[in-house]
């Protein structure tokens, strides 16, 4: 169980990244904007590349069954994607009405955070049986730093308006940093999930794959 636990651990570490980009709220109010988009680019392009060699490619390698690989992949990959949309959907049509802005970019954060430590655990997962070597973490690693990079702006997106709406930094901060602690949750989750069932796996795969290319292009 090895890859739970390392799971687990790359997850707090990307939920961590948030709170370091939550705590930039005691030292600015407002973001540069040509920093953060910088940030975002640099971060969306590790993302991508982690989505196809770490998520897309092993899941096209474990596909097996009557139908050919690319047809399941394929298949994962649109239900991570519309699931996202879904559920960003839903939140913001259930709540709109009743909720601040502030509060429907905390929660819209805090939701895609879930298929993000999903992807984590699910490429730990894929590891199963193996022995924990250099060459075998550097995939799943992959991922967990392209989530965690993407997760330092993010975490600064929710506690910079939180200020601006004249909240105190600390709590600005806390409110950031908890978007992000569904990723451990998630993390342990998805590579619990691929280990009971193994069939789901080259499918798990590419739903994670296609949330975190969703994320990419939408965040």
């Amino acid at each position: 169980m090895w890859y739970v636990s390392y799971a687990a651990l790359a997850t707090v570490g990307t939920w961590l990244l948030t709170a370091l980009g939550a705590s930039t709220v005691f030292f600015f109010t407002k973001t540069n904007p040509r920093v953060l988009s910088l940030m975002l680019g640099f971060s969306a392009g590790i993302m991508l590349a982690a989505s196809y060699f770490s998520l897309l490619a092993p899941a096209l390698e474990a596909a097996q069954g009557p139908l050919p690989a690319f047809v399941s992949v394929t298949l994962g990959f649109l239900a991570g994607g519309l699931f996202l949309i879904g559920c960003d959907l839903w939140f913001s049509r259930r709540h709109a009405r009743r909720t601040s802005r502030v509060f429907l970019l905390i929660s819209s954060i805090t939701l895609h955070n879930i298929p993000e430590g999903l992807a984590v655990g699910v490429a730990f997962g894929v590891l199963r049986g193996t022995l924990p070597t250099a060459s075998t973490l550097a995939a799943p690693v992959a991922v967990a730093v392209g989530i965690g990079l993407q997760n330092f702006p993010e975490g600064a997106a929710v506690a910079l308006p939180l200020r601006q709406e004249g909240h105190s930094r600390f709590k600005s901060f806390m409110l950031g940093q908890l978007s992000g602690i569904v990723e451990p949750i998630a993390g342990v989750l998805g590579a619990l999930l691929v280990t009971v069932v193994s069939q789901l796996l080259p499918f798990a795969l590419a739903f994670a794959a296609g949330a975190m290319v969703l994320v990419c292009v939408k965040e």
